[in-house]
């Protein structure tokens, strides 16, 4: 990330207006900056940017150094407008607490060297962008680019005035009050001509300052790309924070403000109306904590920044080795991924107890990375991992955690989690037949699995298996058990891959079929105990359901975005397709089924948060049905609106449609929860019934 080279092709000469003793500023300069006099004889070379509306900025060169050098501006001033000195010392304290700003040198106040204060800094080099449409940038670093850039700007406002001790420029509470009556001051002060939508503007920010006006942030008065400097090749580090000269553009000043005002205005208006008539999206029922509030802006912009732009290269190297040998190997770029995410703390976000997020916090971090097929194995948070973690955080012994859990927790292995069969309707999941039978101090499996997910990842390790012991009396629910087999362990079968309507999901793993031949396994592998597995599964089968539901909300949203710019683009009988209304009741079908299943998945982790697993059951059951069936209904009219092309590679629908329907199977299939949920129902109404009498 650091300065690199780059030309200067935005200098020329000094302007005449700002014109300076370059004979007493060297002099000056040997005699007060370090390193100066010590360069190679020859003159100081000093050349003006062009850009800017501010401080009058120059490039010195002396030697192979160069520098930079920030002045007033001569003649009559803006109120408060170009205090070279408050920009030194914000800029020193701001580089001393490593914000990324260039290293401030020299500040002189000794207006006889070129008849205005100034100070030096170092010269950062990389790119400046004066085209905000960035061309000749490609879409995924275009995006960067202006990821880092607000990375930069919310990185600014969260730093601490009082330990950066700038308590001293600023009058604390009454800020957006005192910007406002500033913003006017100074437009009156400059302003050539009159502009109404200014006069209006001003008033309108007037009237609806906010109610608490006592937030003390340090703030940047004219930020935007091209005051900003960035790596000269990554394209995703902000940098330095570049005011320049008064522009020889400033005669634009009316067309550039006029524009804009009426922009603002309109703006500030509808934002207002839309502020009082529409409701918070979740209506405020289920709020995320502060510091799920937190996570989830850093998990969006760690998407937008890194996830995003790479999953093209990923579906490309998977497509190119489908066929292959190599088709279960992981693109180098995926681990990159993870140990940026983890240096980051975006790691193990779906448990409580290291995360310190509530099921609410994870359920919409969940929605978010539902958007794209590879983000949730980024943040460690894939399943069926998630799931076998939850497992041993929970069920697990000393010496299981340290064996399994903990190399899980860091990313080092994988694992798989093996209950469903061929041979039985699993959705009776006292059906399962796979023997876990004691002989001494080993455990001994026999039985077929299938639908073992990940199980074809080189990094899988490890299978949690759900087992009957054959000779047990106990009632039906208390005959099973889980344990802990190594994939490595002598009897253990990876007999084949199940595609799913064709798709093996080599990202993840596939879904495998498991054999286990006489597999001896110590004892002390079995979890929490013999007979405890439909315990264990309940555990484990709550929260996972709430991750599944939000990560097939986030699938929808995508779906839904889809659905929109093809309707937007595609014309059909001399009209664009959303024109049509059956095209425009899908997209309105498809929001409202959007917000209410995210309204009822929430409720459930809501409730999850405050009664539990046990007592959420039953809202548990609602959304493992109502999530499930709404997305694939939304991704099948996003299809539809596609056409052909909806069921290419060209999109992801086709996958997306395979992925959502299967889950009205994973977990147990929707008809096994409408009987939980009407058996529940009818004991709700009764016991309230019972009340009433």
């Amino acid at each position: 990330m650091a300065p690199q080279a780059s030309s200067e092709p935005d200098t020329g000469e000094i302007l005449p207006q700002h014109r300076l003793d370059q004979r007493a500023l060297e002099d000056y300069l040997s005699r007060h900056l370090p390193g100066f006099e010590a360069e190679p004889t020859g003159p100081l070379t000093v050349s003006q940017y062009r850009s800017g509306q501010s401080n009058p900025t120059f490039y010195l060169r002396k030697g192979c150094r160069a520098y930079v050098l920030r002045k007033k501006p001569p003649g009559s001033l803006l109120p408060k407008a170009h205090k070279i000195d408050r920009e030194f010392h914000v800029q020193k304290a701001l580089f001393s607490n490593g914000f990324p700003v260039p290293k401030p040198l020299l500040y002189c106040n000794d207006v006889s060297v070129i008849g205005t204060e100034f100070y030096v800094m170092e010269h950062v080099k990389g790119r400046i962008f004066r085209d905000f449409s960035l061309p000749g940038v490609c879409p995924a670093e275009r995006s960067a680019l202006y990821v880092a850039m607000i990375e930069t700007l919310a990185r600014l406002h969260s730093l601490n005035i009082q330990s950066l001790g700038l308590e001293v420029y600023g009058k604390g509470e009454g800020y957006c009050k005192r910007q406002v009556l500033t913003w006017t001051k100074q437009y009156e002060a400059a302003a050539h001509q009159n502009i109404p939508a200014m006069n209006q503007l001003s008033a309108w920010l007037m009237e609806n300052l906010p109610d608490q006006d006592q937030e003390q942030s340090l703030v940047h008065g004219d930020f935007k790309m091209d005051n900003l400097i960035f790596h000269p090749k990554e394209g995703v580090y902000a940098r330095y924070l570049l005011g320049n000269s008064a522009s020889e553009t400033s005669f634009m000043f009316a067309d550039v403000v006029k524009p804009l005002a009426e922009i603002g205005l309109q703006f500030a208006k509808r934002t207002l109306s839309a502020t009082v008539s529409q409701p918070d999206p979740t209506g405020k029922l289920f709020l995320q904590t502060r510091t799920g509030q937190e996570v989830l802006l850093r998990v969006k912009r760690f998407m937008q920044q890194y996830i995003l732009p790479a999953e093209k290269e990923v579906i490309e190297f998977y497509i190119s080795n489908e066929n292959s040998p190599d088709k279960w190997k992981r693109p180098v770029v995926i681990e990159k991924l993870k140990e940026t995410a983890k240096a980051e703390g975006l790691w193990n976000l779906f448990l409580p107890a290291l995360s310190g997020l509530s099921q609410v916090d994870y359920a919409l971090i969940a929605e978010e990375t539902g958007k794209c097929f590879l983000a949730p194995e980024i943040f460690n948070c894939q399943a069926p991992d998630t799931g076998n973690m939850e497992v041993l955080h929970l069920y697990g012994s000393a010496e299981q955690k340290k064996q399994w859990l903990e190399p899980l927790l860091q990313g080092e292995i994988k694992s798989c989690f093996c209950m469903t069969e061929p041979d039985v309707a699993s959705s009776d999941a006292t059906n399962i037949e796979c023997s876990i039978d004691r002989d001494g101090e080993n455990y001994v499996i026999n039985g077929k699995k299938w639908w073992s997910s990940g199980a074809g990842n080189s990094q899988c390790k490890v299978a949690i298996v759900l087992g009957r012991s054959k000779n047990s009396s106990a009632p039906r629910h208390k005959q099973h058990s889980m344990i802990l087999v190594p994939i490595n362990t002598p009897g253990v079968e990876l007999v084949r891959p199940l595609p799913v309507f064709g798709y093996l999901d080599n990202f993840h793993g596939g879904h495998f079929e498991i054999h286990f031949n006489n597999v001896r396994v110590p004892a002390s592998n079995l979890i929490l105990g013999e007979g405890r597995g439909f315990e264990i599964a309940q555990g484990r089968l709550g929260p996972g359901r709430i991750h599944h539901c939000m990560r097939s909300i986030g699938v929808a949203e995508k779906a839904l975005k889809i659905m929109c710019e093809r309707a937007s683009q595609r014309v059909t009988f001399q009209k664009k397709l959303y024109a049509h209304e059956v095209v425009a009741h899908w997209i309105a079908e498809s929001r409202i089924a959007i917000e209410e299943v995210r309204l009822l998945t929430l409720k459930a982790a809501h409730s999850i948060d405050t009664v539990g697993s046990a007592q959420a059951r039953k809202e548990i059951a609602m959304i493992k049905v109502a999530a499930p069936r709404a997305v694939c209904t939304i991704v099948d009219r996003a299809i539809q609106v596609c056409g052909a092309a909806g069921v290419s590679q060209d999109f992801p629908l086709a996958e997306m449609y395979a992925m959502i329907r299967t889950l009205r199977i994973a977990d147990g299939p929707d008809e096994v929860h409408l009987s939980a949920v009407a058996k529940m129902e009818l004991q709700d109404q009764a016991l309230n019934l019972t009340a009433r009498m």
